[in-house]
């Protein structure tokens, strides 16, 4: 589904990754792990289009269409999802009007405000969700475990192919780890998604079946293995792992 290719990208002409190669299956969890700096998130904002993340070469195919000369907006509409770390809050849109706004973005049958609440309600109770959660302002307020739940909801509506989830069980608690790996473990079951789970603990591996782990250090994957990889990562460090 994914296939990058010596892909090197700087920020303020400062190279920060250096020939990343990586294949992340359809249907398949592929772990990406590394120490702070290393370039993970670098990676996951390149794939996304940021516009401050400056692709200098190499080649990131999607599904066989290439991913680099997409808009950003192209990128999602495609099926890419990216989970922040941090999520924005915008004051004065309920999470209602945004869900049913990037809804209607993607899929060609616009469902008026009556219908996609019933969508939205389903959705919310696979979450658990109190129903009154749709009607408060995107993120305002939210603890990180709230904020969690509503990236988890934004990709049950959306269904993306593929789910980019940098950092998401950061600062989280037991109960939010849970909600991610179930809303995970859904779609990779209902849609053949796709992950690309980037993370510097095995916690969330206890939740979400990793499939492959890369280590990246330095801008480039310096090892590759099976699951069990995640486990001599947190036992001995990254730096046996090194080039």
């Amino acid at each position: 589904m994914l296939e990058i290719k010596d892909l090197k990208v700087s920020i303020e002409d400062k190279e920060i990754l250096k020939g990343v190669n990586l294949t992340a299956p359809s249907n398949q969890v592929t772990v990406l792990m590394g120490p702070n700096g290393s370039g993970k998130s670098t990676l996951a904002q390149a794939l996304m289009g940021h516009p401050m993340y400056n692709v200098v070469s190499g080649q990131v195919e999607f599904n066989g269409e290439d991913l680099l000369d997409m808009e950003p907006d192209e990128r999602a509409l495609t099926g890419v999802f990216l989970s922040f770390q941090y999520p924005s809050e915008v004051s004065g849109v309920t999470i209602s009007n945004f869900l049913r706004l990037i809804y209607n973005k993607k899929h060609d049958e616009k469902l008026t405000p009556v219908k996609f609440r019933t969508l939205l309600t389903e959705k919310m109770e696979l979450l658990d969700m109190d129903p009154a959660f749709m009607h408060r302002y995107l993120n305002e307020g939210f603890s990180g475990g709230e904020k969690k739940r509503m990236e988890m909801l934004q990709m049950l509506i959306l269904e993306p192919s593929l789910a980019i989830l940098d950092e998401t069980d950061s600062g989280l608690d037991v109960d939010a780890l849970k909600v991610v790996g179930k809303v995970v473990n859904y779609l990779k079951e209902k849609n053949n998604m796709s992950v690309l789970l980037i993370t510097h603990y095995t916690r969330i591996l206890k939740y979400i079946q990793a499939d492959s782990v890369h280590v990246m250090q330095h801008g480039v994957i310096t090892n590759s293995g099976g699951k069990e990889l995640a486990h001599e990562l947190e036992e001995k460090g990254f730096a046996p792992f090194g080039e």
